[in-house]
């Protein structure tokens, strides 16, 4: 039988409670954020002077610390980053969980060991992404949850880092760090700890001009929840060295029941698999773990994308927020209760909530008063005035969204000051007549103490110590983190002990093996890190130029017609890219874009687009970076660049032209970011639709045929044209990519013409404008605009309320 490995269980902490109730629920990790730099700002946060306490308890308790800095740091928070990366280090941290690739660049700078764990927020899907953050110093990657068990375990056959990715929670429809909707619908960044979760907010499908009656299904964007029990044998196999569990906002109830539930079926699964019982172990634990996980939060419960894409599954579109466990429909109603045939267990006390299945309706909901069963149909009672009656319906759909027995029972699991959850030990007994006893511990991180008798052992006449009294004696570890798990005696002859010593040796051996643990981690910290240089203005030198980035061949030849001498184009169909650039051949320098996300088994797309013999390539991910080297390339908003490291990094390592600067950044954050970067080095996009969700998930597969996947869903994307309206009417863009990836595109253009002079007297000189699906009349109207504001014949205000734009430039956004 093959020796797999024991993956660690990675549990969220957003405050003490829910780091002691992952601990005593056997997480083998935690991770947790500061009050700075953190992807889950609304949660709760350590202090950094919380960090020694934190990290003794942990060690202690054999359990690691990693802290999440996993935003953007902009180019004017660099020295503050740097000050709260060395209180991390100096405390002891396990890892550090980072996005920037600057920090992983500062980090190495301060530290040579210190621990780095790539995000998932910098969208990872590759073997060649694993290497690049293996070249950038980091140990361990998480890769993008939209990675199935197959496409993990051949990235861990051709990589050299252990893998992490996420087996429970909550799941982001859009790939992690290109999510931008949150910052333009509401002036906030998820690169920044701030999501706004607008895809669980109901949209209308607009095909064609036209609303698609899709019933109760308005959630379009809103994926069930990851639960991925089903699979963990094949998680194992895959290679997967930690599996993750969501919720840093969550309560600690949540914690210490999704960890126990996996930490139990993770070991049952471990001791059978490969055996013959493996099958009915995974579904006995799926089958008696499912009313606890649904409980704990649910929106639905599925495999996410570790199963492969299914977009009739991801994607129930019925609601977009907590259930709970159904419980049935709404039968009859009398007075003070309704009728429901029970398809899950119902008690008084719970608390339930009636779905009508409208967005727009006010939910009713309340602790359940009564239970009476009657043949197959249970009434249910509420208190008086707990339910407004005028509300519920026959037909609606009872959810149990509380159960206050289990909230007490999960809780009592972390309630306690003693430890509840121990952890393996390993104890050896040597000794002979007449010298003392020999306790040898060893848990299972490899510690090891020795401790001996004070008293010698002398010769049993009556009471040896034989292996069940040694057992009794020294498996009493009740109050420490420790439970006895093998016992090795190696005593010559028949001797004894007193009682009292063995329990004395026995604690002394706990209090050091505890006092080892507790030491403080020391790693490497340098007192040097490179500061960056801050450049002159050359903008003397060098006239702004501006680029357009088209998505037709109709707006490719507006733009050539109007002068721009350099054109992007990010066309759906690549195949159409050979023949544009032909078109335009002579007339302006074609750079052709990939799609933003690469996965093992794409190279023909990659083939595809190197094959359209264009000038150059606006690359996006790590693997343009690899395939398109030695050709003339332009790094593209995708890698997230919103410092100086992160842009010397790239722009050297790689020889890329230049490189577009972070769509999170607004005026003061470029402005320090062109003067402390080599302003030639740059671009700015200063006109654009958004692009707010880069998603796995295909809408147009989803909604508009009965397919999972491109290979059966008839690619609608080729048929109609989609639109997504908002609450408030916005119809927003969407489009599919070469790999069958939608993108959202806000419904207004924003523009930051109002801020163009102050960031070319900066050094600016690359300023880009973005095309959707503007009619040729509306490129050529726009390019004109901004050739004119450029040569200072109009002013940027002028220029956004003559085109209606939003004037927003980054997260800020200025008056309409």
């Amino acid at each position: 039988m093959v020796d797999w490995k024991r993956p660690e269980l990675l549990a969220p902490a957003g405050d003490w409670e829910c780091a002691k109730a992952a601990v005593e629920n056997g997480a083998d990790a935690i991770y947790f954020g500061l009050e700075r730099f953190n992807a889950r700002m609304r949660a709760h946060n350590f202090t950094e002077a919380d960090l020694p306490k934190l990290m003794a308890f942990l060690h202690r308790r054999g359990v690691k610390g990693y802290v999440t800095f996993n935003t953007l740091v902009f180019a004017n928070e660099m020295a503050e980053a740097e000050q709260y990366l060395r209180t991390i280090i100096s405390a002891g941290v396990d890892a550090a969980i980072v996005q920037d690739i600057g920090i992983c660049r500062l980090i190495r700078q301060i530290s040579p060991d210190f621990p780095i764990h790539a995000s998932t927020q910098m969208t990872i899907s590759s073997a060649t992404g694993v290497e690049f953050a293996k070249n950038l110093g980091c140990n361990l990657v998480v890769l993008a949850r939209e990675c199935s068990v197959s496409e993990i375990e051949k990235i861990h056959q051709q990589a050299d880092l252990p893998l992490e990715t996420f087996v429970h929670g909550a799941l982001c429809v859009a790939y992690s760090g290109q999510c931008l909707t949150s910052e333009s619908l509401g002036g906030r960044s998820a690169n920044r700890g701030e999501c706004a979760q607008a895809c669980r907010m109901p949209y209308e499908l607009i095909v064609d001009g036209k609303v698609v009656d899709l019933g109760d299904r308005k959630y379009l964007l809103s994926p069930q929840d990851l639960s991925g029990l089903e699979v963990l044998p094949e998680l194992i196999r895959a290679g997967v060295h930690s599996l993750k569990i969501e919720g840093r906002l969550k309560a600690p109830e949540y914690v210490a029941n999704i960890t126990r539930v996996y930490r139990q079926a993770l070991d049952q699964v471990m001791a059978e698999l490969g055996s013959s019982q493996e099958k009915t172990v995974i579904e006995s634990v799926v089958s008696e773990s499912r009313y606890d996980l649904e409980m704990g939060f649910s929106r639905g419960l599925f495999t996410g994308w570790l199963s492969g894409i299914d977009n009739q599954q991801l994607v129930h579109a019925r609601f977009g927020k907590k259930r709970g466990v159904y419980l049935g429909e709404v039968q009859n109603i009398k007075p003070g209760k309704v009728s429901v045939y029970l398809v899950a267990p119902l008690k008084p006390g719970d608390g339930v909530v009636f779905d009508a299945g409208h967005p727009e309706a006010q939910e009713e909901g309340g602790r359940v008063y009564s239970v009476e069963a009657h043949r197959d149909e249970t009434w249910i009672g509420f208190g008086r005035t707990d339910i407004d009656w005028e509300r519920v319906r026959v037909g609606d759909k009872l959810w149990k969204t509380s159960d206050p027995e289990l909230d007490r029972r999960v809780r009592q699991s972390f309630a306690s000051e003693d430890p509840q959850f121990q952890r393996p030990l390993d104890l050896e007994v040597h000794g002979h007549l007449d010298a003392p006893l020999v306790l040898i511990g060893r848990d299972d991180q490899g510690n090891c103490v020795q401790v001996e008798s004070e008293i010698f052992l002398s010769e049993a006449h009556t009471r040896p110590l034989c292996e069940d009294r040694l057992k009794e004696q020294l498996g009493r570890l009740g109050g420490t983190p420790f439970q006895l798990r093998t016992l090795g005696i190696y005593l010559e002859g028949s001797v004894m002990l007193p009682v009292s010593e063995l329990n004395r040796l026995r604690r002394l051996m706990v209090e050091r093996l505890l006092d080892i643990r507790s030491q403080l981690k020391r790693w490497t910290l340098l007192d040097r890190a490179i500061s960056p240089h801050y450049f002159e203005n050359r903008s003397a030198f060098s006239p702004p130029e501006l680029i357009a980035l088209v998505r037709s061949q109709e707006q490719l030849e507006v733009a050539i017609e109007n002068g721009l001498k350099t054109v992007y184009c990010e066309f759906e169909n690549i195949k159409l890219y050979r023949d544009v650039v032909q078109i335009a051949a002579g007339s302006a320098a074609i750079f052709v874009a990939p799609p933003r996300i690469f996965k093992t088994g794409e190279e023909w797309m990659l083939k595809q687009v190197l094959n359209s013999d264009a000038d150059g390539f606006l690359v996006r991910n790590y693997d343009h970076l690899r395939y398109f080297a030695g050709q003339r390339c332009i790094g593209d908003f995708s890698f997230n660049i919103a410092n100086f490291l992160t842009a010397e990094y790239l722009k050297e390592t790689f020889q890329l032209e230049r490189l577009t600067a972070s769509y999170d950044l607004n005026v003061q954050q470029l402005e320090a970011l062109l003067k402390t970067t080599p302003p030639e080095w740059l671009e700015v996009t200063i006109h654009q639709h958004m692009p707010m969700f880069h998603m796995e998930h295909c809408v147009f597969c989803a909604f508009l045929s009965e397919g999972t996947d491109f290979t059966n869903c008839g690619r609608p994307c080729e048929k109609y044209t989609v639109k997504l309206r908002d609450r408030v009417g916005a119809e927003h863009v969407l489009k599919a990519d070469s790999g069958c990836r939608n993108t959202i595109f806000n419904a207004k253009a924003q523009t930051g013409a109002e801020d163009t002079q102050r960031l070319i007297s900066v050094g600016l000189r690359y300023l880009r404008i973005e095309f959707v699906g503007e009619t040729p009349i509306q490129v050529k109207q726009t390019i004109q605009a901004y050739q004119k504001l450029l040569q200072a014949e109009i002013t940027g205000r002028q220029l956004w309320r003559d085109l209606k734009l939003n004037n927003q430039l980054g997260v800020t956004r200025g008056n309409q």
